[in-house]
């Protein structure tokens, strides 16, 4: 099993292993996948070999949408493995490299070139990186399938077998793993995390179905003030790490639990209004430190 390693923007982020899909009740794999899944934002940029790249082209492949920086060890780790992906499964799937972070064209444009990089790579914009919702870790990679749809998200170095069995599963090809779907609440968009019913670091279990609701629903509108721009549910998908969403939602809960059923729970601690307004906030990335 390949252990998982995250490169944050400005920290290094440890993640549990995620090699292979998890084993369920009958201790049988499973691949998941979004169900009901949305259109990947669409992108056209230009490739570092000159030639013009745009995603809404690739469809009828399966895509692997990869975000990459040349000074992220696991991203250097995987290269190896997706260009054996690319050779294997070059009729039926399109990998692409968005590189980003990048001080020097140049010196990216060598890198790729003596890594012997069999698919196009292309420099990520601001744009796209907010389009996907903000890339807070690398590698990142998005799955689409043959009609240009998001279906899985992967953070982190994970086992490349995980993603070929994906692969094989959106092109109708035998594999020995159960294909379920789930409904995405925030883990691929983060303007999904209205659908949330749990969120990381946060205590729910002990609340009644209508305090759980009234909490969901603070947690959806009021913005965080970690300098993110996002709502507290968001900044809890985001960067489970942060204390101030950790800290504001704790208060949101106890504010919950102790009033009457039926009320809404009070501002506590002076809490700013909604950064968000509707629960809807733009998928941003919040502002990190820059690299060291």
């Amino acid at each position: 099993m390949l252990a998982m390693a995250v490169l944050a923007f400005g920290s290094t982020r440890a993640a549990t292993p995620n090699a292979q899909p998890p084993p369920q009740d009958d201790g049988q794999p499973t691949i998941r996948f979004v169900h009901n899944p949305e259109a990947a934002p669409d992108f056209a940029v230009q490739a570092l070999d000159g030639k013009p790249l745009k995603l809404s082209d690739t469809t009828g492949k399966v895509v692997l949408l990869n975000f990459w920086a040349t000074w992220c060890g696991p991203c250097r780790t995987e290269i190896p493995d997706l260009i054996v992906l690319q050779k294997k499964y070059k009729d039926s799937l399109q990998i692409i490299s968005l590189l980003v972070d990048v001080d020097d064209v140049e010196d990216a444009k060598k890198f790729v070139q003596s890594a012997g990089i069999n698919y196009p790579v292309a420099l990520a914009t601001t744009d796209i990186r907010l389009k996907y919702g903000g890339v807070s870790a690398l590698p990142t990679l998005f799955v689409l399938d043959a009609q240009g749809r998001i279906v899985q998200k992967h953070v982190g170095l994970y086992d490349p077998r995980l993603y070929e069995l994906e692969t094989r599963a959106l092109l109708n090809l035998s594999i020995p793993f159960k294909v379920e779907t789930f409904e995405d609440t925030g883990e691929i968009f983060l303007k999904n995390a209205g659908r949330a019913t749990e969120l990381p670091g946060v205590e729910l279990a002990s609340l009644s179905a209508e305090q759980k609701a009234a909490a969901l629903r603070a947690l959806n509108e009021e913005g965080c003030t970690c300098g993110c721009k996002l709502t507290l549910a968001q900044c809890r998908i985001y960067d489970s790490a942060c204390r101030t969403s950790k800290d504001r939602a704790a208060k949101i809960v106890a504010s919950v639990t102790a009033k009457p059923a039926g009320n809404a729970p009070e501002a506590v601690g002076n809490a700013p209004p909604s950064a968000a307004g509707t629960g809807t906030a733009p998928e941003t990335t919040p502002e990190k430190s820059p690299r060291p």
